[in-house]
């Protein structure tokens, strides 16, 4: 496990579906830069590029890529628990599969919010939280946590939609994506409240639901179900939107624009989910260039080098990025106004800082996001023979610290860091909750994650 990247790229077999690791750094890259272009600080505090121009909002229709990473979640978490299953034999196979691929995910996240914590407590109590750019900054830095929220109850799913995806195949997804359009037909049709927050779960498990069919081999430009090929699922996700946001209530931009009354993101909508197609299949089709390139050493070294801290980046990115903010106001230096000429001229410089910052904080942080998986065959091979089979674990328990953990993280996300000490609270599930809670959320379920497994290292496929 203390193989460096160099050793990981030459071990991989000739059978892994390297494409796969390369949308999944990719598609994190793009978040991070995006959010990096968007934020558009000045002296009165932090607002969005995309509103200040609108213009650029139709950019979002290639940058919103997190629909990309959800695919590629659905697709390893697949084969992760079709490898488990051979291996355990069906004892305890769903703790055991909770707790392998939950440890690269919640160790890093918890580590961060920490650290930020303490950094709250202490600017809060030094009388500094309320800020121009310190409150900003509390408020927005746990923002991006929904996303491992929504990550953690596609892991927590995994086991009963997969059942539904080898009974039904395709028809599982339609059947998701169904329920979202009622869903957004009920909200601004009939009106009705609170449906909408429904879609949190039918659009991204529908996205992820295309990994499964992916994992089968089912979406291909060949493949059985025309439906399902690339060129198909691009055309009609971006038709579908294309004429969703033109003649219904969605709005242009595919994440969320301050002020707005409907938004494609929070919670999504059935235009997301075409935008979603669109990007699914657009990725698809550029698969056999993208082996060809993978091929080369040099670039899948880089890729599993990548990959190897991919989380860390993403959860402190937004720190490197106010702090340089921060360090312009610290020196007297004046921002500009946002979407000036010469704010556009500082942005590859603050790009490159931000990038440099990111690199010292994954140096110093990188230790507590798991070693690279092991290289994996692609679904199309046949299965590894597996060692001995784990011990049972208690599903009970993993299930109930996955819920504690999704449920904390999204109400962290929600709450921010801000008001510590004045019990500031969000609406979680129809249920107030704060920012202390909600750590201890976190870390209760956690422990119980944690506590469901064997203590010995389960390696999975994907």
């Amino acid at each position: 496990m203390d193989m460096s990247a160099r050793d990981l790229a030459e071990a991989t077999p000739a059978t892994r579906d390297r494409y796969v690791d390369l949308l999944r750094v990719a598609s994190l890259a793009t978040v991070v830069l995006g959010h990096w272009l968007m934020a558009a600080v000045s002296g009165d505090g932090i607002g969005n590029l995309l509103a200040l121009v609108p213009g650029l909002q139709m950019l979002t229709w290639a940058l919103q890529i997190m629909p990309v990473f959800f695919f590629v979640g659905g697709f390893s978490h697949a084969l992760s628990y079709r490898s488990l299953e051979r291996k355990a034999g069906g004892r305890g196979v769903y703790a055991a599969f909770l707790r392998a691929r939950l440890r690269r995910l919640l160790r890093p996240t918890l580590v961060f919010v920490l650290v930020w914590t303490a950094a709250a407590l202490a600017v809060q109590a030094a009388g500094r939280g309320d800020g121009r750019l310190s409150g900003a900054a509390l408020r927005l830095v746990t923002q991006p946590l929904w996303f491992i929220g929504i990550y953690l109850a596609m892991v927590a799913l995994t086991p009963p939609l997969l059942g539904l995806h080898r009974r039904w195949g395709w028809g599982a997804f339609a059947a998701l994506a169904g329920a979202a359009a009622a869903v957004d037909l009920l909200r601004f049709a009939a009106g009705v409240p609170y449906v909408e927050f429904l879609n949190f779960a039918f659009v991204w498990l529908a996205v992820h639901q295309l990994g499964f069919l992916r994992a089968d081999g089912r979406i291909t430009p060949t493949g059985r179900t025309r439906l399902l090929r690339p060129t198909v699922l691009a055309a009609a996700g971006l038709a579908g939107a294309a004429l969703l946001v033109a003649y219904g209530p969605y709005p242009l931009s595919m994440v969320g624009m301050p002020g707005e009354k409907v938004s494609n993101m929070a919670p999504p909508t059935l235009a997301l989910l075409c935008h979603g197609l669109w990007l699914v299949g657009a990725v698809e089709l550029l698969g056999a260039p993208a082996a060809r390139l993978l091929a080369r050493p040099r670039v899948w070294r880089g890729v599993v080098a990548a990959n190897g801290i991919a989380m860390t980046a993403f959860l402190w990115h937004l720190t490197a990025m106010l702090a340089v903010y921060a360090a312009q106001l610290a020196l007297g230096m004046r921002l500009p106004e946002p979407a000036s000429a010469a704010w556009w001229a500082q942005v590859p410089v603050r790009l490159l800082l931000a990038a440099a910052l990111t690199g010292l904080l994954v140096a110093a942080f990188r230790r507590f996001e798991a070693p690279t998986p092991t290289p994996t065959p692609a679904p199309a091979a046949a299965p590894a023979a597996g060692g001995p089979a784990p011990a049972a674990g208690s599903s009970p328990r993993a299930a109930a610290g996955i819920t504690l953990c999704l449920l904390g993280i999204l109400g962290l996300s929600m709450t921010g860091l801000g008001g510590l000490f004045e019990g500031h609270s969000a609406t979680l599930v129809a249920l107030p909750v704060t920012a202390p809670a909600a750590i201890a959320m976190a870390l209760g379920g956690w422990y119980l994650v944690e506590r469901s497994a064997p203590s010995r290292r389960v390696r999975l496929r994907g």
